[in-house]
C-alpha cells in the first residue's frame, strides 16, 4: 500500500530531524566527555586533592571534640601537619579523616613527581591571622583550598559540605582554613628530583651553588663565587590567601666541560614580597663555569608544580644547545622549555638576571621589574 502525501511528507520530516539530531547528539557527547576528563584530570591534581580533602576536612568539623582540637592546633601556629593531627586524634572524626588524608599525601607527592616515601605534606591553617579572634569568639569555621594566582574567587565548605564562594582580594568575615601542602619540604625535595635528572645527563655535578659554603669539597686554591647581599621581590606572585611564597632560583652557564648546566638554589626565607631580605646566600659558584658569565632565572612553587616533568623538560632543550666557544645566555632557553600550560598556577616565573659577571657587585634590577638583587664578589679560601 502507497502511503498518502501527507503522510509521506511527515515521515519524510522525522527522518529529516532525526538526521539532524545525530550531530548534535554527538557533539553534546563530545562535550559531555571532554568535560568528564577535564574533571578527572582536575581530581588527580594537587589542587584537585586539596579540594577533595578541604571538603573532607569541612564535614568532619560537624564533631563538636574534633572541632575544637582544629580550632586550638590553627591557634597555636600558622599551619599544622595535617596528618599528624588526624593520625593523634582520639575523636572518632579525626580518626575516620586519618586514612583519607595519609592517601591524599601520596596521592600529591605523584602529582608533584616526588618519592612516595616523603612522607606529609598536607598543611590545615588559618588564612589570615585576622581571623584568630573570631575563631577564638567561636565562629564557624569554613574550609578551602589554597586557590590558584589566577582565580578572583575560590571555594570554601562548611560543616554541612555546603560550597561558599569567597573573593581573594579581599579577607572574609568568617574564619577560614586553608588545606595547602608544605611548600618548603615540596621544594626542597622536588630539587633534589631536577638535580638528579639534570646530573643524570651531564647537566649538573655533585654540590650545587647554595651548598658550596657546607658540602662542596674547596680547591686547593679557594674558590670565587658570587654573593647575595639583600634581596626585595615587589611581586611574589601570591594572594593573601595563599600566605608566604616558595622560591627557588635557577642558575644557568656553560659548565667546565663546555656543557649548559644548572645548578638550583632553594630560598626558603624569601616568603613576603615588598620585605628586603639578607640572607649573604652563595647564589653562583665559578668553578662550576666555563665562562665568567651566568644568567639566573627565579621562580616559585605554586602546588602543582611536577618535577620530574619539570626536569624533563629542562633536560630536553638544554641538551641541543652546544658551546659556541663564546657566552650566551641560557635563561631564555630555560624559560621556553618550560610548557605553556605551566604558567597558570605552576612554577610562576618571578624574574631573571642576566649576564651577571663574576664581577658583578652591588644591586641588580631583574629583566621583569618584580625584584632586585645585591650582590658582591665573594672568595671562599682553602682550609
Amino acid at each position: 500500500m502507497t502511503a498518502s502525501t501527507p503522510l509521506r511528507t511527515a515521515l519524510t520530516g522525522v527522518v529529516l530531524a532525526a538526521t539532524a539530531l545525530i550531530p548534535l547528539q554527538g557533539t553534546a557527547l563530545a562535550a559531555q566527555t571532554e568535560t568528564a576528563a577535564t574533571a578527572t584530570t582536575r581530581a588527580a591534581s594537587v589542587s584537585g586533592i586539596e579540594d577533595a580533602t578541604a571538603l573532607a576536612l569541612a564535614r568532619s568539623l560537624a564533631d563538636p571534640a574534633w572541632k575544637r582540637q582544629v580550632r586550638t592546633a590553627a591557634l597555636a601556629a600558622d599551619s599544622v601537619d595535617l596528618r599528624a593531627l588526624t593520625s593523634g586524634s582520639t575523636t572518632a572524626a579525626g580518626k575516620s579523616l586519618a586514612s583519607k588524608v595519609a592517601t591524599a599525601d601520596q596521592k600529591v607527592a605523584t602529582a608533584k613527581g616526588l618519592s612516595s616515601d616523603i612522607g606529609s605534606l598536607l598543611r590545615v591553617g588559618l588564612a589570615d591571622a585576622s581571623m584568630k579572634s573570631r575563631l577564638t569568639a567561636g565562629r564557624a569555621p569554613l574550609v578551602a583550598a589554597a586557590p590558584s594566582d589566577d582565580d578572583a574567587t575560590f571555594t570554601a565548605y562548611d560543616s554541612r559540605g555546603t560550597a561558599h564562594e569567597l573573593a581573594v582580594e579581599s579577607v572574609p568575615e568568617q574564619p577560614v582554613y586553608i588545606v595547602d601542602i608544605d611548600g618548603t619540604k615540596a621544594v626542597t625535595e622536588g630539587l633534589k628530583v631536577v638535580n638528579r635528572a639534570l646530573e643524570a645527563n651531564g647537566l649538573d655535578v655533585p654540590a650545587p651553588a647554595a651548598e658550596v659554603t657546607t658540602a662542596a669539597p674547596l680547591a686547593a686554591t679557594g674558590i670565587d663565587t658570587t654573593l647575595i647581599n639583600s634581596v626585595r621581590l615587589s611581586d611574589d606572585q601570591e594572594p593573601w590567601v595563599k600566605g608566604d611564597a616558595e622560591i627557588f632560583t635557577l642558575v644557568t652557564g656553560f659548565g667546565t666541560d663546555g656543557k649548559p648546566r644548572v645548578d638550583t638554589v632553594e630560598m626558603p626565607y624569601l616568603n613576603t614580597d615588598n620585605t628586603t631580605y639578607y640572607p649573604n646566600q652563595v647564589l653562583v659558584n665559578w668553578s662550576n663555569y666555563k665562562y665568567s658569565l651566568a644568567d639566573a632565572v627565579m621562580m616559585e612553587d605554586d602546588g602543582d608544580t611536577n618535577y620530574q616533568s619539570l626536569a624533563k623538560a629542562i633536560v630536553t632543550v638544554l641538551l641541543t644547545i652546544t658551546d659556541q666557544g663564546v657566552y650566551i645566555p641560557l635563561a631564555d632557553a630555560v624559560l621556553d622549555a618550560i610548557p605553556a600550560s605551566w604558567w597558570t598556577d605552576d612554577p610562576d616565573y618571578v624574574d631573571s638576571w642576566y649576564t651577571l659577571a663574576k664581577t658583578t657587585s652591588g644591586t641588580r634590577n631583574g629583566a621583569a621589574a618584580n625584584g632586585w638583587l645585591n650582590v658582591s664578589p665573594y672568595y671562599v679560601p682553602a682550609l
